[in-house]
């Protein structure tokens, strides 16, 4: 229920059903305000940043808490004068939402928060499991926390910190969520084989940590199973790329694939025509998934990388992994501090390894000359 359709319907319970602004009114408004200050040296991206990662998502309502606040996260160093005109801007913008009666998703779950604190809503469940809990945001988690309350095993969660590609790292234990000393860490990999697994893992750290100090040492994980090594592979160009990734999946067909147990992976809606190409190519019926990744059988599935979170296919085709796709060149262009840089590859790398491990007998990566830069580590165990 810590979902955003899932919060609206327990706000309903409260008596008053939200009005939800959408993150383009929100930077429009930013867009004006920012044009309308006399100290308009934040670019938008750096002020939607700040807005989404710090003041909306710990809901931060004064100067003073501002002032103080952990930016955990963000890269970029603001010295208190640089916070003072930011906060300027932020006091507009809730002052502007406010007055067309707007909240955002955060402002719900701090209302639901409260709800549950002084006893106005009743706990609707007993107990809550949250999967892919790496992406929880600090709004979700401090309402995990209120609604499981003092019960003991109130909340169970299972995540992967090498697939966090939406949120900002930050504390649970903060959020009221302390997990230390009761967590343990998988170390079985039941669904891709070894060979696919070893070559995606090079795409992160040895170990990584969440911002509480827990770490993940990815070394000490096994599969129970092997195949083929993943093919990695760079084309002239993508006609060439296209015909012969065609050609590779009508040859898993031929050893018995279904078409519905293969997806291809791009980064992007930008690059979905040569998924398409290919699948044509292989002479094979393909669908395009959208948000509710609905599968069709007998079509192999097309889709971005980050809606393949959670999905599993026994052959795997990712796209067009060209440089300045991946890691995608708009989003390095809207870094308005090089201390962001490093956050932005990060999500980047997760985001391609979240691609690979989908796939479990049988992997393919491909992109055209030079190639993305990460398909270098991809390689490195040959």
């Amino acid at each position: 229920m810590s979902d955003a359709n899932g919060a609206e319907a327990l706000h309903d319970l409260t008596g008053e059903k939200p009005l939800i602004a959408s993150s383009a009114d929100i930077q429009e408004r930013l867009t004006q305000i920012a044009n309308d200050a006399a100290d308009s040296r934040f670019s938008l991206p750096f002020l939607f940043g700040e807005w989404s990662d710090v003041v909306d998502a710990r809901q931060i309502r004064d100067w003073e808490t501002y002032r103080t606040a952990s930016r955990l996260g963000r890269k970029a160093r603001l010295g208190e004068k640089q916070r003072a005109s930011l906060w300027t801007c932020f006091e507009a913008l809730r002052k502007s939402l406010g007055q067309d009666s707007l909240m955002t998703m955060a402002d719900v779950f701090l209302v639901l928060n409260d709800a549950l604190q002084a006893g106005r809503l009743a706990p609707p469940y007993g107990f809550v499991i949250v999967d892919e809990a790496q992406d929880l945001d600090i709004a979700e988690a401090r309402f995990l926390s209120a609604l499981a309350g003092e019960r003991e095993n109130g909340l169970f969660f299972a995540g992967d910190l090498g697939q966090r590609i939406f949120q900002q790292p930050f504390s649970w234990k903060a959020m009221g969520i302390d997990v230390r000393g009761r967590s343990s860490t998988l170390k079985i990999n039941y669904r891709t084989s070894h060979q696919i697994r070893t070559h995606a893992d090079q795409l992160l750290s040895r170990s990584v940590s969440d911002a509480d100090g827990i770490a993940d040492e990815r070394a000490e994980t096994v599969s129970l199973f092997d195949g083929p090594t993943p093919i990695v592979t760079l084309f002239d160009d993508a006609k060439t790329e296209e015909a012969v990734a065609g050609r590779w999946i009508a040859e898993r067909m031929k050893e018995g694939c279904l078409p519905e147990e293969i997806a291809v992976l791009v980064r992007s809606r930008s690059e979905i025509n040569r998924a398409k190409a290919a699948v044509r190519a292989a002479r094979i019926t393909a669908t395009i998934l959208d948000d509710t990744l609905v599968l069709t059988p007998g079509a192999v599935s097309i889709l971005p990388m980050h809606l393949a979170k959670g999905l599993e296919f026994r052959v795997v085709v990712v796209m067009a992994c060209d440089d300045e796709v991946i890691p995608l060149q708009s989003r390095i262009e809207q870094i308005a501090d090089e201390g962001e840089l490093e956050e932005v590859y990060a999500t980047e790398r997760h985001l391609l390894y979240v691609a690979c491990t989908r796939a479990r007998d049988a992997l393919w990566v491909s992109g055209v000359k030079p190639g993305s830069e990460f398909l270098d580590d991809l390689e490195s165990l040959k």
